[in-house]
């Protein structure tokens, strides 16, 4: 009996490892995809399947412009076809609509009319300048529209939306009230874009963001104005002259920071600007750091490579130490500085005592 329990075990943790969900990078940031859901688990079926063998077997209902593979019926692959506008006649049933890879310009309501329980729709690499009325999808949680030419974020999204991609535009504002009714919107990219600053009110309905992709714009410093729910803020590739101490204030749950190639400087950075007992991880890479800021005593991994740090101090680290007084680091990157292994000094063993890698 404990032989079968032990087998009927096995057999669902592999069924929860194998379909409940699966994982693919998709423009840097994790795409978590739900197989029991009956979520595709391809983007595109470009070099996947035969293309000679999908025209075959193409239901009728399906538009000639695209593939509507029979295991996954709810989704429709119009990708890399070239086309200048959505097809007409969707499927009354479409999902997941996958369109990257074409041409299309414009986005109105005329186009998915017909189409009202799209769950993704996904227009990366188009020559998109305007969305219009998607409110209108109000079963919609995964929009993405990366490497279009948008200027600005668009208004009047769909209330249910989770995740809004829109890396790689030509965004320099936000439409106000854009995000007004967004409280179920979790992970927002807007990296790759001209944003130079975020004021008041710009992103207020963002009650439960948890990551915001701010990374390759025009700022030269922190926006004050952010979502005090986001554990994962990514400021790399901006021009930051430096950091004061309340930079990241009101950040009651931040726990990734990103501020590599940023161009900050030990000098410019205020001490206690990383005082925050909830962060986990810290990448501050390829800047010009002399020094080894200070961090709290709870970080874990600590990101300081190719900088210009001559030495190394421990209380950056630990203020004290001893049998509960000690740093909870666990990576630490120290390589392309200007320091070698042989510098450490004897007692840095008693502070980082949980350090599992150090690269020097």
């Amino acid at each position: 009996m404990a032989l079968l329990c032990c087998a009927v075990l096995l057999l669902l943790c592999v069924f929860d490892s194998a379909s409940a969900t699966a994982v693919a990078d998709y423009e840097g940031v994790p795409l978590w995809i739900n197989r029991l859901l009956g979520e595709p688990s391809v983007m595109s079926l470009q070099g996947r399947m035969d293309a000679a063998w999908l025209r075959a077997n193409n239901p009728p209902a399906c538009p000639q412009q695209c593939d509507c593979p029979i295991q996954w019926p709810t989704a429709l692959y119009c990708d890399h076809r070239g086309l200048a506008d959505i097809p007409d006649h969707l499927q009354d049933g479409t999902q997941y609509l996958f369109l990257q890879n074409n041409n299309i310009s414009s986005l109105s309501s005329s186009f998915l009319a017909n189409t009202t329980a799209l769950r993704w729709l996904i227009l990366d690499h188009n020559q998109l300048q305007d969305l219009v009325a998607l409110q209108n999808q109000t079963q919609l949680c995964y929009f993405f529209a990366n490497h279009n030419h948008l200027r600005s974020v668009p208004s009047a999204l769909p209330d249910g939306l989770k995740q809004l991609r829109l890396a790689h535009n030509q965004i320099s504002s936000i439409r106000p009230g854009a995000f007004q009714n967004l409280h179920n919107l979790t992970l927002l990219l807007l990296q790759g874009n001209r944003l130079q600053t975020i004021t008041e009110g710009d992103l207020k309905g963002l009650i439960n963001l948890n990551l915001l992709d701010l990374s390759g714009n025009l700022f030269s410093a922190v926006p004050r104005h952010l979502p005090h729910s986001v554990q994962q803020l990514y400021m790399s590739n901006n021009t930051l002259p430096g950091l004061d101490e309340d930079s990241f204030g009101g950040f009651l749950n931040l726990k990734y920071l990103r501020l590599s190639h940023c161009g900050l400087q030990s000098g410019d950075i205020h001490q206690q600007v990383f005082n925050l007992s909830s962060l986990v991880e810290l990448d501050l890479s390829y800047n010009k750091l002399k020094t080894i800021p200070t961090v709290p005593t709870t970080l874990q991994h600590l990101y300081l490579e190719s900088n210009e740090i001559q030495e190394f101090n421990v209380t950056s680290f630990c203020r004290e130490w001893g049998p509960l007084s000690y740093s909870r680091m666990k990576i630490l990157r120290l390589e392309g500085n200007k320091m070698s292994y042989q510098q450490l000094p004897s007692n840095w063993v008693f502070c980082l005592r949980v350090l599992e890698s150090i690269y020097i």
